[in-house]
């Protein structure tokens, strides 16, 4: 299959994880286009990097759900990535502004692949969130795999008393299930992997310069630099953003990976507080800033990174490199 796919699609180019992407595949000597919801991000994320100009194009797509514009960005491409996908917990209707944009995106990239005749594969970002059953209370210690799916129904993600954060679960649950509904429903003459990453974290592969301009998991780490109270964590595991393209590329490229659904987790479980005593170690700036409090992890449940680092040929970036190569690049852009 990898001799075959030349020219990849990626869906949210522009975004933290997407422009890593892009950046795998370009370095392996594959043409990308990628999808953007304005060309002047596309134009600017090219313009860095003059060197794959022959190899790196944009298309403009300002409304996933819009019908019929997926079909542009398909066409002439032999395997898509679809990385986008609806984020922002400031919602007054879960359904409305998470749920169904985030079936509906994929519904459609899978619509338009299938009239396209060329895709061979589609790899879907989708995420920990789709598998994490947070009330789970036994076994005492548990290991979550691809087999596993959170439990959340559709009633309780949508209800207006349910907060976004758990909504954006359940946007992940229903619209990776309507992914491989699909593709069970439609037998399509492309096959489709999934990969469910937790927090993600590490160096902006985008031009920034501004903080403002930072993904969220991004954000909560420039907090702890600047010395703003500690967040506490959801959940402790997490991978570098790097591990996570590389992760997605071996995904479309490796034709045993195809049917699979994969789970990339570094074996380091992470907090705020162990950022903050990286940061003490390795930046002198830190030292007396930086804000700590006790956090311990919760190791009640382990997630297994093992079989994607096995069947992808995977290895981890340590949490120390990850969090030493994305402050040192933001401390180039603005003062901590």
């Amino acid at each position: 299959m990898s001799q075959s796919i030349q020219y990849v699609l990626v869906t949210g180019a522009t975004g933290f994880i997407g422009a890593h992407v892009v950046d795998e595949l370009l370095r392996r000597g594959l043409r990308v286009r990628g999808a953007t919801r304005t060309l002047a991000k596309g134009h600017a994320m090219a313009a860095a990097r003059p060197e794959h100009a022959s190899s790196l194009d944009f298309v403009e797509i300002d409304d996933f759900e819009r019908p019929g514009r997926l079909d542009i960005a398909v066409e002439g491409v032999d395997a898509v990535i679809h990385v986008a996908s609806p984020l922002t917990y400031n919602t007054k209707n879960n359904e409305k502004e998470l749920i169904i944009p985030a079936i509906n995106g994929v519904k459609g990239i899978l619509e338009a692949s299938t009239k396209s005749g060329r895709v061979q594969r589609v790899v879907l970002t989708s995420s920990f969130a789709a598998v994490l059953d947070a009330t789970r209370k036994s076994p005492s210690y548990f290991t979550f795999t691809g087999k596993d799916w959170n439990p959340l129904t559709y009633e309780e993600a949508v209800a207006p008393t349910t907060p976004a954060h758990i909504a954006y679960r359940g946007a992940k649950k229903f619209s990776e299930k309507a992914a491989w509904d699909f593709v069970r429903d439609h037998q399509p003459g492309f096959d489709l992997v999934t990969i469910c990453p937790s927090m993600t974290f590490g160096p902006v592969a985008t031009p920034i310069d501004s903080a403002s301009q930072l993904n969220e998991t991004n954000a909560m780490i420039w907090k702890v630099a600047k010395g703003l109270p500690l967040a506490r964590a959801r959940v402790a595991s997490w991978i570098d953003v790097r591990d996570l393209a590389f992760a997605h590329v071996e995904a479309l490229l490796r034709p045993e990976a195809g049917g699979k659904r994969y789970i990339p987790c570094s074996p380091e479980p992470f907090s705020y507080d162990l950022a903050a005593q990286i940061m003490e170690e390795e930046f002198g700036w830190a030292r007396g800033k930086v804000q700590r409090e006790d956090q311990p992890v919760d190791t009640s449940y382990g997630v297994d990174g093992e079989t994607t680092a096995r069947e992808l040929g995977l290895s981890y970036t340590s949490f120390r490199k990850t969090i030493v190569d994305f402050v040192s690049q933001m401390t180039r852009v603005e003062d901590p």
